[in-house]
């Protein structure tokens, strides 16, 4: 039966592997909250490259299944965008990281904490649509979810618009709103990615509905 479902496409190795680049990419958001939220610790980010590099290869995993695999449970080039939308996260992730440590001295009064927690929210939603691929979940619920990232994104594009306002003020050095702004718009980065991911999702679900 197992290499029957196999021959017919519905080979569980591909959800498992877009499940744990999923996974990956939350990890690499919550050790970010933790770093964001612990600024009198000294940061390091050893954690940080090793999730972005179990997720690469990941990637990479899937990358070579797709060429070995004759038969795939979802359109190649499907499971390829997926997989690189999800990637993108923990990558993002670490750039934030690296700027943050670099600019430890400059930024540490600096609230991350509305963005943090929009973007554990989104992570965390695509996470939920990753898994619920694997079971083909109703269009309608794919749909919700999707919206749910995308008002998230609307959230943080108006929280980058009063960040800015705030910058633009004329009360802060000019050295800290550079280092400042370019670290707000990473974040918001790295949320982007999380909605990018979930278009992919859902327009799979789309077109298998």
């Amino acid at each position: 039966m197992k290499a029957l479902r196999k021959l017919l496409g519905y080979d569980d190795k591909f959800f498992d592997l877009l499940e744990a680049s999923a996974l990956e990419a939350q990890s690499s958001v919550q050790l970010l909250a933790t770093l964001v939220r612990s600024p009198d610790k000294v940061p390091t980010l050893d954690d940080f490259i090793l999730t972005r590099r179990k997720d690469k290869r990941i990637t990479e995993e899937i990358t070579e299944a797709l060429c070995k695999t004759f038969v795939t449970p979802l359109e190649r080039e499907d499971i390829e965008a997926l997989s690189f939308a999800l990637y993108k996260i923990p990558k993002t992730v670490e750039k934030f990281s690296e700027k943050f440590v670099l600019c430890n001295a400059q930024v540490r009064d600096v609230n991350f904490q509305e963005q943090i927690r929009i973007l554990e929210t989104s992570v965390a939603t695509l996470l939920v649509m990753v898994q619920n691929l694997r079971a083909r979940t109703h269009l309608e619920k794919m749909k919700e979810l999707n919206e749910k990232l995308h008002h998230l994104e609307g959230q943080a594009d108006k929280l980058m618009l009063l960040f800015i306002r705030d910058l633009y003020s004329g009360h802060h050095d000019p050295l800290k709103v550079i280092i400042t702004l370019d670290l707000y718009e990473t974040l918001e980065g790295t949320i982007d990615r999380c909605r990018d991911a979930g278009n992919v999702i859902f327009q799979i679900v789309l077109k298998y509905s």
